[in-house]
């Protein structure tokens, strides 16, 4: 581990150039004042809540000079300094994120989606369409949750190591110059305690990537500090066993003072250059860091330390040590840093105060009209006082929000209602027109609004003939993969052993010999990194399939999936995609272990994602081809016990599509409709067949993916005909079966065709029980099917379908 001190002997260096050197001090101040102002702000009640960069600034205008073109961040809330310096946040942005502006042109990393600290840069153009990232400065979309910006982390670094490997990605130069660019991380001392920290080092120490890892160290977590968060109270001794000897790989430890200016410029353009030249990964411990004004503006940090720590912060203040530095080397006097300090400080003000006046003002105009409308509407209303009423009561609001002014309407619309339509005709014309808007600014870009959304993806037909061989399920898939790797070179898998064995049912198998290791690797035992390792190269423009080997190991990954991949395109309103395909499978086998069929979970957290439950493997082929041709992320769970029943090759295989959101009629019927996904459909029309011997003819759908659901409301035509319907699925009870249920008779509405309840059929509330007589007491079967079905048929016609 090496400890990086001052070298006064490089003032003279073109790093440290007076001017550079005095740059730096503006900024930090910019910085320190966007702080201490920023804090006012939220006392004041014009925002909701702050976190902040001070004390952190010194060491990220370091990282920042070491920061070069096409390189990417993946940090956390604290890194506005960082921002500030490489010109991807400007003073009035950073203050319209606190204020949660709406205007992306305003507030560009999130519309005012996340609170303040959440940092992004927009890699994609209006349309959709990439940017060329190599003359970018780029930032991954900030996540709140500790450490789950490392995932990421290492998969952003790990495409470099791709794009410098993979001669097939060399015309790719609007997304990398030969691997170069290197992924910094930013992460608080407190957070190294989570797993994902040290899941994430492990595996970059295994992969030997472009990563740069800064831990600002504080000495706390909140209130508490280190000794109660890292064994002998330091992360960076902690990781020794991970540093890199001359006869043995590893990651490259460097510590160095927070406060250290000089120092700390060392350490990072060190740092920098390992990575970016020999792609070996670099953990920088910064320590001495402060924090003056505590964790957030949710609390004082007087409460949890004491005085001597209190004036050590003072004493220690990087922002101070710095000026010392600079009075010290008489690279300016006392008045020349008062004057800077002084004009960032009025910056400061003046830009806070454009930020503050362009989103009031916006709220303020729609306020004012609302006022309008109401006073308006009340001189034609019975109820003139109450309307007039709600206008005084709106105009007087300090510092309103649109919440004030929807509410007042909404309140005034409702007490028109017995009033003539022409009475609140243009109030409710206005709300009509602020609901759309509204929708745009908070509920927007969930899925791709693009071309390539999955919407607009052409369906292909599969197409056989009498020649099309029957062949085991996995060889269809096998066929797909090798094609897709031969003609595409950003497609690329991996995950346990998917590699040399060619995962563990075979779909991968000889794939690895044939295309290298680079297209079809194995990995660790490591869920949550295979993860965000497909989740980081996507976001630079490659197309990994990331194999989760059992559905029950996606927990492990799945706070990934939901707080970052899933939400990405929402909480960026547009300005980043990663379109992830993670592959896993599931539902019927035997026992409590990778049995499941945990939709329910999945439907909750994953909104944002495609989810396809593919009945078979030719079906899966066509799902992978559309996804690949979509620029949306997505989890495809294949049918365990499917890898071997026989099927009929596709004569076009690796050019046809399934259309995702559209469900396929297996077997017309009149009487009940069927839905059912995945392998419940064999279930089901096994039970179809048995029901059509004794006269009851059911209509079989599957719905093929249950994100999106159903977008031509061909469930709700089927039921129009039957009416009557039973949903049926392998998740326990009232969960996937009770989203569809949902979806139908909500949203397309058919309960007024329904002429007897509707049904569900679901697994027991409990894990499946092992053997095939667990299987069976466990989950759905053929003759539950059948006894559900005729049970209806039996109340609606008891003579014909004598009880049981």
């Amino acid at each position: 581990m090496s400890e990086v001190q001052s070298v006064p002997k490089h003032l003279n260096s073109p790093n440290l150039s007076k001017e550079a050197i005095l740059e730096d001090f503006r900024v930090a101040m910019v910085s320190r004042h966007a702080s201490l102002v920023g804090r006012k702000e939220v006392f004041m009640g014009k925002a909701k809540f702050g976190i902040f960069g001070d004390g952190k600034e010194i060491a990220q205008i370091a990282m920042a000079r070491a920061f070069q073109l096409g390189d990417f961040r993946s940090g956390y809330y604290r890194d506005q300094t960082f921002m500030f310096a490489i010109g991807e946040l400007t003073v009035q942005q950073y203050f319209s994120q606190l204020y949660a502006y709406t205007n992306v042109a305003a507030e560009p990393a999130s519309a005012g989606r996340l609170m303040n600290g959440h940092f992004a840069t927009r890699s994609l153009n209006e349309d959709g369409s990439w940017k060329d990232l190599t003359k970018k400065y780029n930032s991954a979309a900030d996540i709140s949750p500790t450490a789950a910006q490392m995932p990421k982390l290492l998969g952003l670094a790990y495409a470099s190591k791709l794009f410098r490997e993979n001669k097939g990605l060399k015309d790719m130069t609007t997304f990398s110059i030969n691997g170069n660019e290197v992924a910094w991380g930013t992460i608080g001392n407190a957070s190294t305690s989570e797993g994902m920290f040290y899941e994430s080092i492990n595996a970059a120490g295994v992969l030997q990537v472009p990563m740069v890892v800064s831990v600002w160290d504080d000495g706390y977590g909140i209130s508490v500090p280190n000794e109660y968060h890292t064994t002998k109270g330091s992360i960076s001794e902690v990781l020794a066993g991970f540093e890199r000897t001359d006869s043995q790989k590893g990651i490259e430890i460097i510590r160095v003072k927070g406060w250290d200016y000089e120092a700390l410029l060392n350490a990072f353009a060190t740092a920098g250059e390992l990575a970016r030249t020999s792609h070996i990964p670099v953990l920088i411990h910064v320590v001495e860091m402060t924090q003056p004004q505590g964790h957030s503006t949710s609390g004082s940090h007087e409460r949890y330390k004491d005085a001597k720590r209190l004036q050590w912060e003072k004493d220690w203040d990087c922002i101070s040590k710095f000026r010392e530095y600079i009075l010290s080397n008489k690279i300016a006097n006392a008045d020349a840093l008062d004057k800077i300090e002084a004009e960032a400080k009025a910056q400061v003000k003046q830009e806070k105060e454009a930020a503050w006046s362009t989103f009031a003002n916006e709220i303020k105009k729609e306020l004012h009209e609302a006022v309008a409308l109401l006073k308006a509407a009340a001189q034609h209303s019975t109820r003139k006082v109450l309307i007039n009423q709600l206008a005084d009561e709106l105009s007087k609001t300090i510092n309103p929000i649109r919440k004030d002014v929807i509410v007042a309407v909404r309140k005034a619309l409702l007490t028109l209602r017995l009033d003539a339509p022409a009475a609140k005709a243009d109030l409710k014309a206005w709300y009509e027109k602020q609901t759309e808007l509204n929708f745009d600014r908070y509920n927007s870009h969930l899925y791709s609004t693009s071309e390539w959304s999955v919407a607009s993806i052409k369906e292909v037909p599969a197409e056989f003939n009498d020649k099309s061989p029957v062949v085991d399920g996995r060889e269809i898939l096998q066929s797909y993969f090798d094609l897709t790797l031969e003609k595409d070179p950003r497609f690329f898998t991996f995950g346990e052993d998917v590699g040399k064995i060619g995962d563990v049912n075979q779909a991968f198998a000889g794939l690895q010999a044939k295309h290298g290791e680079l297209r079809v690797s194995d990995t660790g035992i490591r869920e949550c990194t295979i993860i965000g390792q497909g989740i980081g190269t996507a976001l630079r423009g490659l197309r990994p399939l990331a194999e989760i080997q059992y559905l029950d190991y996606l927990l492990y990954g799945l706070q990934m999936l939901s707080d970052d991949v899933a939400c990405l395109n929402y909480r960026t309103k547009g300005g980043q995609k990663a379109p992830l395909i993670v592959r896993t499978r599931g539902h019927r086998l035997e026992g409590v272990w990778h049995s499941g069929s945990p939709m329910g979970m999945i439907l909750s957290t994953l909104r944002g994602m495609v989810v396809c439950v593919p009945r078979d493997m030719t079906q899966a082929a066509g799902m992978y081809n559309a996804l690949l041709k979509s620029d949306e992320p997505a989890i495809v769970i294949e049918c365990l016990n499917g890898y071997r029943l026989k099927e009929v090759m596709p004569l076009n295989l690796g050019e046809y599509t399934v259309a995702l959101g559209k469900p396929e009629i297996l077997r017309e019927g009149s009487e009940v409709s069927i839905v059912t996904y995945g392998s419940m459909c064999r279930i089901v029309m096994e039970a179809a067949a048995e029901l059509a011997e004794i006269g009851i003819e059911v209509e079989v759908i599957d719905v093929q993916t249950l994100l999106p659901f159903d977008l031509y409301g061909i469930i709700g035509d089927s039921i129009k005909k039957t009416n009557r319907v039973i949903f049926a699925d392998e998740d326990v009870p009232g969960a996937g079966s009770a989203f569809m249920m949902q979806q139908v008779i909500e949203r397309q509405e058919v309960y007024k065709y329904l002429d007897s309840e509707p049904q569900t059929i679901t697994a027991k509330a409990h894990r499946p029980a092992y053997s095939s007589d667990g299987d069976y007491f466990s989950k759905p079967s053929v003759e539950d099917v059948v006894e559900k079905v005729y049970a209806i048929m039996h109340e609606v016609d008891p003579k014909k379908f004598p009880a049981i």
